[in-house]
């Protein structure tokens, strides 16, 4: 998949300025964890602008509606907040050649900004971070702590920090032929990877672009090339860097994916946004595609190798049964002939019925001949009531096993993705798997009878004023103390993004919570999180009544409204639990 490069970054953003700016921020939807999409609204136009930092296809432009699923993000949910009655005012970059840019968020466009969104592009690196004038980080799409990187760390509360700055000679205009060409041939090697490994800012596909567009081959060896071949390289080279000065863009595909740059490949109809939505979305589910047909397979394969198990062993029992009428014959003979049994027989030749035949039956020489008759009509009696045991048992197999080969005939019908129509209609059959039971639906509530006589041992604590202050030990506690243990008199606490307890501040009717209980509360809130060992954790307050589990939603995952914040001193909250443990 053909990453954003800076080209590409610019040419989108200048679209976007010229085509979006300002709008309206009218909704947010996270559409999956890797992407969230903003409604905005113009003058005369709406639309949907996505951003991603999928680690294959990080990105941002206007693309389709996010499909209508229930959004349980909080990253979305914080956005959504922050962005009430904003707009979206600039689009700014960080740097010149940084993948990196600065979406403002105002109330008029003539107005300061009251937030700023931060979108890097930079492969499995990328990063959405959401701050506040001030420039602090209130919530951010990953966070990165000391041993995940000693570059750069982000964490809710930190100062925002711009990217490494890029390091490397970057491409210049005014740059002579002679130099550009001694940079890139000084150490021989194939043409386009010297171009990339001699110039920041460079792309592997910008490359072999102008390389195509020069008439030359991108594996060829630097030293290989002629006076003449240099001098129509250096021509596609400028004609680049006059596009990104002059902001002049087109879209269009090449042989292994798109380009900004018109001359570079087949022009395309529409703008750069629709070539990009078409192309990302193609690729992203052509991967999701794949992925959801080798999981149907193998869960298909799984339960149909079952299934024929099962069946094979029903067929072995039926056989054996078949033997049923066989022993009764056996039991009628012997007893028709019980005069001609002798004590100690183990076994005993007798004439049979209908052929005549002598037949030799085994007797057990313990048994006396009736006795050994009734064995022999016991065991018909078995075998007979297994024949009428199994023989359902076998019809429900044999139809589940018909059911499931269908399944498997339509997936085999669905091996290969073409367009979008495919997609829909593995997902149907992921659907169709799910509503008879095969497959779990991550939509779903579980609703399990659970005991509602006692509440669970939550962690409880004390302000310094009296007031009770509740807090969850797992996700099963956490549901317990939002929905069963709260009341309509006390506040809920949670930290902003960042994974942790759910926390309640218990009040009497008509009480209203001091400043000092609520930052008694929003402390433990920020110390029963992941991000313990930060200074301060923005902390979220509401009411229990605006707390809501969307439906299908994992144990302790919620969603809420009318929420306030503030910020919670964590390691103060450790300071008093060691004070109480000392006492």
């Amino acid at each position: 998949m053909q990453p954003v490069d800076i080209t590409t970054f610019r040419a989108v953003c200048h679209e976007l300025t010229a085509e979006w700016l300002p709008a309206r921020c009218e909704q947010v939807v996270q559409q999956d964890r890797n992407t969230i999409c903003l409604a905005l609204r113009t003058f005369d136009r709406r639309g949907w602008l996505t951003i991603s930092w999928h680690p294959q296809a990080a990105r941002i432009h206007i693309g389709a509606a996010p499909p209508k699923r229930p959004d349980t993000f909080t990253f979305s949910q914080q956005l959504k907040h922050q962005f009430s009655g904003l707009a979206l005012t600039k689009i700014s970059f960080l740097a010149p050649w940084e993948r990196a840019v600065d979406l403002q968020f105002a109330r008029r466009p003539d107005e300061s900004a009251e937030w700023h969104l931060y979108v890097e592009i930079m492969g499995r690196y990328s990063n959405v971070l959401l701050t506040n004038a001030q420039q602090e980080i209130v919530t951010a799409a990953h966070q990165v702590n000391e041993q995940q990187s000693s570059v750069r760390t982000i964490r809710t509360g930190g100062q925002y920090r711009p990217p490494p700055a890029i390091v490397g000679t970057l491409p210049r205009l005014d740059e002579p032929f002679v130099d550009w060409q001694e940079r890139i041939s000084l150490v021989p090697g194939k043409l386009s990877k010297m171009m990339v490994k001699s110039y920041s800012g460079l792309s592997t596909a910008l490359a072999k672009q102008l390389i195509d567009v020069a008439g030359l081959d991108s594996n060829q060896i630097t030293d290989s090339l002629t006076g003449d071949d240099w001098q129509q390289l250096y021509v596609q080279w400028q004609r680049w860097l006059q596009c990104l000065e002059k902001n002049d863009f087109q879209p269009a595909y090449t042989a292994n994916g798109y380009a900004v740059l018109g001359w570079a490949g087949e022009p395309a109809t529409g703008s750069i946004q629709q070539l990009l939505n078409n192309y990302y979305t193609s690729h992203l589910n052509q991967q999701i595609f794949s992925q959801l047909h080798h999981q149907l397979i193998q869960k298909t394969k799984t339960l149909t190798g079952k299934l024929r198990q099962k069946a094979a062993n029903f067929y072995r029992r039926l056989d054996d049964s078949d033997q049923a009428e066989h022993y009764r014959i056996q039991a009628d003979l012997l007893m028709a002939y019980l005069h001609e049994w002798r004590p100690g027989m183990s076994s005993i030749q007798l004439q049979d019925f209908e052929s005549g035949q002598p037949v030799t039956l085994a007797l057990n020489p313990e048994k006396n001949a009736v006795q050994n008759a009734q064995a022999l009509y016991k065991r018909h009696q078995k075998l007979k009531r297994t024949r009428d045991a199994v023989m359902p048992l076998l019809e429900q197999v044999e139809t589940e096993l018909h059911y499931l080969e269908q399944v498997e005939s339509a997936l085999s019908q669905t091996a290969e993705y073409t367009n979008a129509d495919d997609l829909m209609a593995l997902e149907e059959i992921r659907d169709e798997l799910v509503q008879q039971g095969y497959l779990d639906d991550p939509y779903q509530r579980q609703d399990k009878q659970r005991s509602r006589d006692r509440l669970p041992n939550f962690y409880r604590f004390q302000t310094p004023s009296g007031t009770e202050v509740w807090v969850g030990r797992n996700n099963n506690q956490n549901e317990a103390l939002s929905f069963r243990a709260a009341n309509d008199y006390d506040l809920w606490l949670h930290t902003q993004e960042i994974p942790g307890s759910h926390v309640l501040l218990r009040l009497e009717p008509g009480a209203k919570a001091s400043d000092d209980d609520l930052a008694f509360a929003a402390n433990m809130a920020a110390w029963f999180s992941r991000a313990r060992q930060s200074e301060q954790v923005p902390v979220v307050y509401t009411k229990p009544k605006h707390v809501y589990k969307p439906k299908g939603a994992r144990p302790g995952m919620v969603i809420y409204k009318h929420e306030q914040v503030l910020w919670g001193q964590p390691q103060q909250a450790k300071a008093y639990l060691a004070a109480v443990g000392d006492q």
